[in-house]
């Protein structure tokens, strides 16, 4: 007799596939990093597979837990190798759907500004607050994902949140003002127009460029009006081979995508205050564009 073939329980792949996304979204907001996001997911999965799902009340709870672990652990080897990071770090970019971009608290959660202002904190806060703010559980759910008393987790977010409202700038979240001012920067850029340029950013707009020493880039970030804008004519006169520059939806809100022969070269994204840009993060890190890879897909 031949052996029948073994099936394997689909319930479990079923149930990690609709988590998945919550999974990636949960992971890059503590890292800050698309392709360690990946990692931690995959990490996740190959756990999960080992479980024995009929045995497990609450997939979600369970999942989160070993995902905000797995990236906490992660972050605390990856702060130790950013004191070596050529130049300013920045959040790697990754594609966002619109309606991440109309819901104001998930698409601020996920911008570069955000994501750049959680670096100062340490890695059980960040988790915390992401955690709390981007996913709304309740402290006592936190307490066990990251394996701390509900007091505890209060204190720590207190401590998180306290720290983010004392830095941060509220930028301005309206999607059509953004968009507009994006192509107005797109156009002026494009056509190296100075002036037009300067009148769409803020007197003291500051331009922070991540090239991780692995893409030219300034090592040190660029104050003021005038030398911003010339800055970013210089940038928008050395386009690549065969380049193309795209507004999409990536961070929250609309960016630029700039790319040579379909590829990502560099995501430049804008950040508001009463209707002008305030600060321009530019990464052209290769390595940092992995999740702008299917851009012209969206």
């Amino acid at each position: 007799m031949v052996g029948a073939a073994v099936v394997e329980d689909p319930e479990p792949l079923r149930i990690f596939t609709e988590q998945r996304g919550r999974l990636h979204a949960v992971a890059y907001r503590v890292l800050g990093r698309f392709t360690d996001a990946e990692d931690v997911v995959q990490e996740a999965w190959l756990r999960w597979s080992r479980v024995a799902v009929a045995d497990v009340a609450d997939p979600e709870a369970y999942l989160v837990r070993v995902t905000t672990r797995l990236a906490i652990d992660r972050l605390r080897s990856a702060q130790a190798r950013r004191e070596s990071y050529v130049g300013p770090w920045l959040p790697e970019p990754m594609l966002t759907s619109p309606d991440v971009a109309e819901n104001v608290t998930l698409g601020e959660t996920v911008s570069s500004a955000m994501l750049l202002l959680l670096e100062a904190l340490s890695p059980l806060e960040r988790a915390v607050f992401v955690l709390r703010e981007a996913f709304d559980y309740s402290y006592a759910e936190i307490g066990e994902f990251v394996g701390r008393s509900e007091p505890s987790v209060r204190q720590t977010a207190r401590r998180a949140r306290e720290h983010v409202e004392r830095q941060r700038v509220r930028y301005d979240t309206d999607q059509a003002t953004r968009a507009l001012v994006t192509e107005r920067f797109v156009a002026a850029c494009s056509g190296g127009d100075l002036a037009s340029l300067m009148d769409v950013l803020a007197p003291d707009v500051v331009l922070v460029s991540d090239g991780g020493g692995l893409a030219p880039a300034p090592r040190k970030a660029i104050s003021g009006l005038d030398m911003v804008a010339r800055a970013l004519l210089t940038f928008a006169g050395r386009m690549p081979e065969d380049p193309a520059t795209d507004v999409v939806s990536f961070n929250g809100g609309p960016g630029i995508v700039v790319s040579s022969a379909g590829v990502p070269v560099a995501a430049v994204s804008l950040h508001l205050v009463d209707g002008v840009v305030s600060a321009v993060h530019l990464v052209s890190n290769p390595e940092k564009l992995v999740g702008l890879r299917d851009f012209r897909a969206r």
